[in-house]
């Protein structure tokens, strides 16, 4: 069994492309103060670009979220939530990347969801090693954040009857991103 070296201290030069396989999009948020629903996007795109100033685009169709209950999925599509018609993508720009030398990563930009933007902040680890499987190069970059769901407008809310919300105002978001470089 052989071991490969991982480097951890940048993003390296160059324009990296998703491999949607291998990367993922997932939210979790408190259902009715006893459990966790987790749920995640099917269809995810992103763009990394290395260098001097590092870049981090990306977007999931907000159609492709991935729960098996229609009701709950339509419910999800509607104004209330995603408002999907008006915004068919939940969308993420960076404005800046910083990557300490063990590998631990930063992520500062401008998150979208149903419409409206709001700055945020991720904190996660980014990996790159010179071959993967394929024998190409390849960069791994997972990150976390929790926002606020109604500084994006989801404000929808029940209240139990014995007291308490039905759903928690904190989202848990959960990315993992594999990236290839782009052939030229």
């Amino acid at each position: 069994m052989s071991t490969q070296t991982i480097q951890k201290q940048s993003v390296p030069a160059g324009t990296w492309t998703i491999d949607p396989v291998h990367s993922s999009a997932r939210f979790e948020v408190r259902h009715s103060g006893i459990s966790t629903f987790r749920g995640g996007f099917g269809a995810i795109d992103a763009r990394l670009s290395g260098g001097d100033e590092p870049r981090l685009e990306g977007s999931v169709e907000v159609a492709s979220i991935d729960i098996d209950e229609e009701q709950l999925k339509g419910h999800l599509l509607s104004p209330e939530f995603f408002d999907a018609e008006r915004a068919p993508a939940v969308r993420f720009d960076s404005r800046e990347i910083q990557v300490g030398d063990d590998g631990e990563v930063e992520v500062r930009g401008e998150l979208e969801i149903a419409a409206t933007s709001r700055e945020v902040e991720a904190r996660g680890r980014l990996t790159h090693i010179p071959a993967g499987l394929s024998g190409k190069e390849v960069i791994g970059l997972s990150f976390e954040a929790a926002i606020d769901r109604s500084d994006f407008g989801l404000n929808w809310q029940a209240e139990l009857p014995g007291g308490g919300n039905a759903l928690d105002y904190e989202v848990k978001l959960a990315v993992e991103l594999e990236f290839g470089r782009e052939e030229v």
